[in-house]
């Protein structure tokens, strides 16, 4: 059972791309990548709308989340955060088998 969690950053002229880029290049993302627990930790950014973000966060329980948010990682996120005036939804999912009768409408 993971737990998934989607956060939308969302900017103003750029801002949001240029907090995934920072995240990216000053080496945070790697170091959050190497957390014990960490299955996924991807930057998208929305066809729909380019001032917005979607961060896909995947964990494998929630003691390796608790432990992340204890780190001092999630300082150096809340800062850029602020430095790029991001504001954000979140949605969080629990992993499930995919049933059988689904299987048939996935292309591996």
């Amino acid at each position: 059972m993971a737990i998934t969690v989607n956060l939308r950053y969302k900017g103003k002229n750029g801002s949001a791309l240029a907090f995934a880029k920072e995240m990216t290049k000053s080496g945070t993302v790697d170091l959050i990548r190497a957390e014990d627990g960490n299955l996924k930790y991807e930057y998208y950014q929305s066809l729909d709308d380019p001032e917005t973000i979607l961060l896909i966060d995947s964990w494998r329980d929630q003691k390796a989340i608790d432990i992340h948010h204890a780190s001092p990682m999630m300082q150096t996120i809340a800062t850029l955060r602020e430095k790029y005036d991001l504001h954000m939804t979140v949605e969080r999912y629990i992993s499930a088998e995919t049933p059988e009768t689904e299987e048939k409408f996935i292309r591996k």
